[in-house]
């Protein structure tokens, strides 16, 4: 057999009727009506700003435009991230495949991270919470179901990374690979969430202080004891992360990864929209 025949063939599936993968068919079918469902988010807030009811709140005394492009430009970055995870497990290359999967996972909780803050402070300080304003509704209302998708996104993305760690038949490890990977999944799950904390909390410091340095350091102070947590818990993973053998895990489960960032690149994109939409617009 030849290197090329041998080659799995990631986008074509002979076996179906369409050639087409049934699991990427099904994705592209989910994106296709949740389009259509941001489509309808996105034109009630637009049509509402098109026509503000008299003594609206005003957007531009509403909105932080440094912080959302920096939340942007992370959620950018973990699509690039996504897109070398799809790459590297089409090369069989599992281990830059999850180092990948972490940063994406990573990159999506500090998106998550900054819209929380964002969401405290327009209800506490500029407030503007969900019902009493049409803004309101509309923002929270689009924002947050695309921050929802978000955090399902980090959910799958969690369990894809534990289960690349799943032994292979015959592995020393397969007998108690459940309890390991329950282990290590609530390891993720402590990482993940001492993480958000700590974005959160930085993210107050920064804004809050005169300046960076002395945000830095009121953070670092405040949030001691988190930081060492967060630590701990990513040496944990690390722990968790050594080699133990074969795994199921490889170039076979391509079109799981390929499938999953489908998912992540099409709420990168919808957001891109959000942002040029609810933000920018305001500005022109």
């Amino acid at each position: 057999m030849t290197t090329a025949v041998a080659t799995i063939d990631h986008h074509h599936d002979p076996s179906t009727a369409t050639g087409i993968p049934n699991k990427k068919l099904l994705m592209w079918a989910f994106l296709a009506s949740d389009c259509m469902f941001f489509g309808a988010l996105i034109s009630t807030h637009l049509i509402y700003r098109l026509h503000p009811p008299a003594g609206g709140l005003d957007p531009k005394q509403i909105f932080s435009p440094e912080l959302t492009s920096f939340s942007t430009f992370i959620l950018l970055m973990s699509s690039l991230m996504m897109a070398l995870a799809v790459s590297a497990i089409q090369k069989a290359n599992v281990k830059s495949c999850r180092a990948s999967l972490l940063m994406t996972i990573f990159f999506g909780m500090i998106f998550l991270g900054c819209q929380v803050y964002e969401f405290t402070e327009f209800v506490h300080v500029k407030q503007m919470t969900l019902s009493n304003s049409l803004l309101g509704t509309t923002f929270y209302t689009l924002t947050g179901t695309h921050g929802i998708h978000v955090a399902i996104g980090v959910f799958w993305l969690s369990l894809m990374y534990v289960r690349s760690f799943k032994p292979a038949v015959g592995n020393a490890w397969h007998r108690s690979w459940l309890s390991h990977n329950l282990l290590h999944a609530g390891v993720l799950i402590a990482a993940l969430l001492l993480s958000l904390k700590v974005v959160i909390a930085l993210v107050f410091s920064l804004q809050e202080a005169a300046s960076i340095g002395a945000g830095l350091q009121h953070f670092i102070g405040a949030e001691f004891v988190y930081l060492l947590l967060v630590l701990l818990a990513y040496g944990a993973l690390v722990w968790f992360a050594r080699p133990r053998g074969a795994v199921e895990f490889g170039e076979t489960n391509a079109i799981d990864v390929e499938s999953m960032g489908l998912y992540w690149h099409f709420v990168d994109i919808v957001w891109i929209v959000i942002f040029t939409a609810v933000y920018l617009l305001e500005y022109l």
